[in-house]
């Protein structure tokens, strides 16, 4: 009997456990079976992103770089040359202008006194106006040409380097796009050899940005180079447009001299006279000034 009851209770207890058993999540079992092995998760976890090297990247950029650097230095040497030689004070400084106003303030200029104010201010500005006052006695239309020729020749002068930064901002562009198609030829010939089972995708794309290198360099150097060009040339403008619109002013008042007052360049340039405009009410001649008659 007792054996009975003990087997009784062992079919009882094997009956009530699966019953009580809670049944598998779905879910779970399938993220555990999609889930890699713990080796394999730990590889695939990505690592410190990469960064990009900019020397290494410059070196990279093959033989076209050498003289697209050699632009670079030339760009920056030209300009610091033409923003030290384009100051007011060398090319229209404010000193000359202001001595010539008070000289032509008694609507008589005196040309000896104003070619001796030119020889203490010397400039862009100073020459085109010793251009023009040697040609006093003259007629006003002879004078006029003087201050163009004189305005040309200093304009001349002033863009010969500026000239160098446009022919700079047109090369550079151009060396870059050189060195890029060169890039793309080798890095698709390169590509094209890889064994089978390379990965051609990857190997293109260093290709790729490693030819592009030379446009950016190109590019680099042509855009400040325009930037410095375009600037120069409104200052080298805009200064030598004051001066002719100044010396539009004074022109009239050299009528007077006409056939009556020459000068020579070579008396004038061993020093002016040392009078003041208020003690020459009429024109004196200067010490050193050859003054003749007009024949």
């Amino acid at each position: 009997m007792n054996r009975i009851a003990i087997l009784l209770v062992c079919l009882a207890g094997a009956l009530v456990a699966p019953a009580q058993a809670q049944p598998p999540d779905p879910s779970r079992l399938a993220e555990q079976a999609l889930a890699p092995p713990a080796a394999e998760a730990a590889e695939a976890e990505p690592g410190d992103a990469a960064s990009l090297n900019y020397l290494e990247l410059l070196l990279s950029g093959g033989p076209l770089m050498i003289p697209i650097g050699l632009l670079s230095l030339l760009v920056l040497a030209i300009g610091l040359e033409r923003w030290i030689g384009l100051r007011r004070r060398a090319v229209a400084p404010r000193g000359l202008f202001a001595g010539l106003r008070r000289l032509a303030d008694d609507g008589a200029i005196d040309p000896r006194l104003a070619y001796a104010l030119c020889q203490r201010y010397p400039s862009s500005a100073a020459r085109v106006t010793q251009a023009m006052l040697l040609k006093t006695g003259r007629p006003q239309s002879e004078v006029e040409h003087a201050v163009s020729e004189a305005s040309q020749r200093e304009a001349d002068r002033l863009y010969s380097n500026v000239r160098t930064l446009n022919m700079a901002a047109a090369v550079a562009p151009l060396l870059g796009l050189l060195g890029t198609v060169w890039g793309m030829i080798q890095s698709f010939f390169a590509t094209a050899n890889l064994p089978i089972g390379s990965n051609k995708g990857q190997a293109l794309a260093e290709g790729i940005y490693v030819a592009l290198v030379t446009t950016l360099a190109g590019l680099a150097v042509a855009i400040p180079a325009a930037v410095l060009a375009h600037m120069f040339e409104g200052r080298i403008l805009r200064m030598l447009r004051d001066t002719q619109d100044f010396l539009a002013e004074i022109i009239p008042q050299l009528d007077r001299y006409e056939g009556k007052l020459r000068l020579d360049p070579r008396d004038l340039a061993s020093g002016g006279p040392r009078r003041q405009p208020t003690d020459l009410p009429h024109p004196v001649p200067a010490p050193h000034a050859d003054v003749r008659s007009a024949t």
